[in-house]
């Protein structure tokens, strides 16, 4: 195991060699003789703990050591310096300490005292290093391109993004709407060697089956009526890049027939073509479906499943996400009152936890599109329950919301969920719950609640 590294300065050359004859059996012990030298060393060496003499100069009552305590420190913020003062130096000691100096002791000195500060220096120093190395860790880990947050699922969300990044292999990225899948694909793209690419993205789900296989794949002049002149699809324009397939649980059986065409030969068709296309494009995906249930049921193929998931990343619910909430709401605040020209805003106690008592069924599209409503409706620069459209939470000293919040609440959480279990399909909200689309309508705009 390498020796810590302690650096003597003094221009006595019989202090110099009394001290390393003392240190030099625990430690590696390097010398200087003057201030030049002591900055050459330092730079040279880092060490880890300065011994240095306050009255390094040959000037009567001068103190050109403490000169040197900023200088060696730039060199590493945790290198403690021990100051080695004379009698009648007392000031000059607790100036150092001020300076940025880790302690003092004096001439001569107290081998068995010089060495319990040594060995305090050094353990002070490793936990400061710890702590730093720690501090930049999670500073890292709050943010992942443009996704926020710190928690343990988070973490092992961007473990995974890093690992598969450098890679051409097909992710399937799987949570519930609003959890953020599409910046997960898009950090995927930004962190890949495919960056200076296309990324390209497409909802399955939000174009009718009969135009999807033209917008993906592209179509010849005269492919169908309408078709006035030929078109690339999404795949060719993605080419060199990424194509990010939003709600993939939604292709119809005879687009999965494709697109398992394309994963497993880099090649399309166009729609009304004869000609094979061969395309250099990663594949990205993403469902809030859970797609083995879909390939028990028979509408989602076995073999395009097992194509997709090569590598699987789950975005967890917000719900789980622990701290992450706060974290997300504060950031959402401070970005969209600079948009707004209201900086500066903040939550109030009851804001806090009308948060934190939510359960955001719509998840961190909710939690966003909540932020954007509270800024816009604030009266002042402290943001209540009701700019949220939240009810209150107890307050700490147990004081219960209305029984109309408590039956506002369930009504639209349970309103919430059915809309994201049936993927905001209206027509079977309305008939799961036993209303008519009218009513719904209605409830929907009562609660702000948007995909």
């Amino acid at each position: 195991m390498d020796k810590h590294v302690i650096l003597i300065v003094d221009d006595e050359e019989g202090i110099r060699a009394q001290l390393k004859w003392a240190l030099a059996d625990s430690y590696e012990v390097v010398e200087a003789g003057s201030r030049e030298e002591a900055l050459s060393r330092a730079r040279e060496k880092k060490p880890e703990v300065v011994i240095l003499d306050i009255s390094l100069s040959s000037r009567e009552g001068a103190a050109e050591g403490l000169e040197l305590i900023e200088p060696i420190r730039e060199f590493d913020p945790f290198c403690k310096i021990l100051m080695v003062t004379g009698h009648g130096q007392k000031e000059n000691a607790l100036r150092a300490i001020r300076l940025g100096a880790y302690d003092f002791f004096s001439k001569p000195a107290d081998l068995e005292q010089l060495s319990i500060i040594i060995e305090r220096g050094l353990r002070v120093a490793g936990l400061e290093r710890e702590n730093h190395a720690l501090s930049t860790t999670l500073a890292q880990m709050k943010t992942f391109d443009a996704i926020i947050g710190e928690s343990s699922q988070m973490r092992e969300v961007y473990k995974i993004i890093k690992t598969v990044s450098s890679t051409d292999y097909t992710v399937l990225i799987t949570g519930e709407s609003g959890t953020g899948k599409e910046l997960a694909a898009r950090a995927i793209h930004a962190a890949s060697p495919r960056n200076n690419k296309p990324f390209i993205t497409i909802n399955c789900g939000a174009i009718p089956e009969n135009l999807l296989e033209s917008e993906l794949f592209g179509h010849e002049k005269g492919a169908f009526t309408d078709a006035h002149a030929q078109k690339r699809g999404k795949f060719e324009s993605a080419e060199g890049g990424t194509i990010f397939l939003d709600e993939i649980g939604e292709l119809s059986l005879k687009l999965q027939v494709k697109l398992l065409r394309v994963l497993e030969d880099h090649k399309i068709e166009r729609v009304g073509g004869r000609e094979e296309i061969r395309l250099d494009v990663r594949i990205l995906a993403a469902t809030n479906r859970d797609l083995t249930d879909e390939v028990k049921k028979g509408t989602f193929r076995e073999d395009l499943y097992y194509r997709l998931s090569v590598i699987a990343v789950q975005m967890p619910p917000l719900r789980d996400r622990g701290d992450d909430l706060l974290l997300l709401a504060t950031n959402f605040l401070g970005r969209y009152g600079r948009e707004n020209g209201k900086s500066g805003l903040s939550f109030s106690e009851a804001a806090a936890r009308a948060v934190a008592a939510y359960p955001w069924p719509g998840n961190v599209r909710e939690l966003e599109n909540k932020i954007k409503r509270a800024v816009i409706m604030a009266q002042d620069k402290r943001i209540k329950p009701s700019d949220l459209s939240l009810p209150s939470a107890p307050s700490e000293n147990g004081t219960m919301p209305t029984l109309q919040d408590v039956r506002e609440t369930a009504e639209k959480n349970y309103l919430m969920e059915s809309l994201v279990r049936n993927n905001w399909n209206i027509s079977r909200v309305s008939r799961e719950l036993g209303t008519s689309r009218t009513t719904l309508y209605d409830l929907m705009e009562k609660y702000s609640l948007k995909k």
